[in-house]
């Protein structure tokens, strides 16, 4: 795999390390147990896959070399780089300028952009009007384009269903930058639906199987499907692809739930010409990182904590995952960590960040699991651990506890 330029604060003296080892241990990632640092009052089970991927790594490089080479030129950002605080603001402190959230607010109105600007399209990519327009501006749309390839790969395989007349549906958030740029491109081909979990999918079930009318789809799934969607034929043949940070066991419970919806109403012997087998839009990185945070889960933990943007969808899902289990604790970096009794952590449910009181627990050895989200830097992971050792004493000095590991 191809080894990307990003800024060496980004990467990190311990995360890097043990991952460099676990490359070398495991080729084709066939183990998802974690790595476990044994500091003495403290042992951290590390997750086995976690942090930066493919696609992310590709965003920050092509990014990083566009400030470099272009001083004295306007550069934008579409919108958030990647869901990541920490990145987002060096980027802006080096002069970028977003033009608008993730959720499409506008920041900066286009007429302040002309062709002399640069404008960099984030790893989620964008919508087919917003890159029409940048064209009408004159702007380049490929030279500073950081969509990730595993999101093409999504509207490839979206078009494709729409060109053998199957309807696509998306699993994702309906306002999510890759959710809109998916949709954007799917409806130029096919009758398109975004479906959030499988609580909708069983509406779009019902639909299918005439226990909901058109009139009650229409109201559910307003502002959710394709122009001119006609909810009594163009159910009749289905495929379903993803937001690629989406849960991926999520994704395929959706389709399996659609697949015997279609299977009860046409029968087996029909199945493939009413129902599009599309597995392979799921993301590696999501699968693995998530395959991960299960391999935490069969471990013995006192909690865990999870690292990255609150905005993430990648990284909320790991938070998902863990909560099953540990008491987990979702920060978006070290300074969340007050001090040894107080936590500021996002809270899922409320989407707001709260405060939580003697988050450690009193024992004489404690087991924390660790993992991130992939727009998290191993750098602070790194700042993370070091400050959660920081509050014991008696601590094993990082190169020991390598030696011991032949790292």
């Amino acid at each position: 795999m191809k080894k990307f330029e990003i800024p060496n604060y980004y990467r990190s003296s311990i995360i890097s390390r043990i991952k460099q080892q676990q490359r070398k241990e495991d080729v084709h990632k066939k183990d998802f147990s974690p790595t476990s640092l044994d500091f003495g009052p403290v042992k951290f089970l590390i997750a086995r896959h976690f942090g930066f991927c493919y696609g992310v790594e590709n965003a920050i490089e092509i990014a990083y070399q566009t400030v470099e080479e272009n001083s004295g030129k306007e550069i934008f950002l579409l919108s958030e780089m990647i869901h990541n605080p920490l990145v987002n603001l060096d980027l802006q402190n080096r002069g970028v300028k977003f033009i608008m959230d993730a959720y499409g607010n506008q920041f900066v109105e286009w007429d302040e952009i002309n062709a002399d600007s640069i404008v960099i399209i984030p790893a989620f990519g964008t919508t087919l009007k917003i890159e029409s327009l940048l064209k009408k501006k004159g702007i380049d749309t490929v030279k500073f384009n950081t969509t990730c390839p595993f999101v093409e790969k999504v509207w490839n395989r979206a078009e494709n269903l729409g060109n053998k007349k199957f309807t696509v549906i998306i699993h994702g958030k309906a306002k999510h930058e890759e959710t809109r740029a998916t949709f954007s491109r799917s409806e130029q081909t096919a009758p398109s639906l975004i479906i959030r979990n499988i609580n909708e999918a069983v509406i779009v079930s019902k639909t299918i199987i005439g226990e909901i009318e058109g009139p009650e789809f229409y109201k559910y799934f307003e502002g959710k499907y394709s122009e001119g969607f006609n909810a009594a034929s163009d159910l009749e043949k289905i495929g379903v692809v993803n937001q690629t940070t989406m849960l991926a066991s999520e994704t395929q419970a959706i389709a399996d739930f659609l697949r015997g919806t279609m299977e009860k109403k046409y029968g087996r012997e029909n199945l493939k010409e009413h129902f599009a087998d599309t597995r392979d839009t799921l993301c590696y990185a999501t699968n693995d990182n998530q395959s991960a945070a299960i391999g935490l889960k069969k471990e013995a933990a006192d909690m865990a904590i999870v690292i990255g943007g609150y905005n993430s969808s990648n990284t909320s899902h790991l938070v998902e995952l863990l909560e099953e289990k540990f008491p987990t604790y979702f920060i978006s970096g070290a300074e969340k960590i007050i001090s040894q009794k107080l936590i500021s952590h996002f809270d899922l449910q409320t989407h707001k960040e709260k405060s939580t009181e003697n988050y450690l627990p009193y024992k004489a050895k404690l087991t924390i699991a660790l993992t991130s989200g992939a727009s998290c830097p191993d750098s602070v992971v790194d700042e993370v651990l070091n400050k959660l050792l920081s509050f014991f004493n008696g601590v094993k000095d990082i190169e020991e506890i390598f030696k011991s590991l032949q790292l």
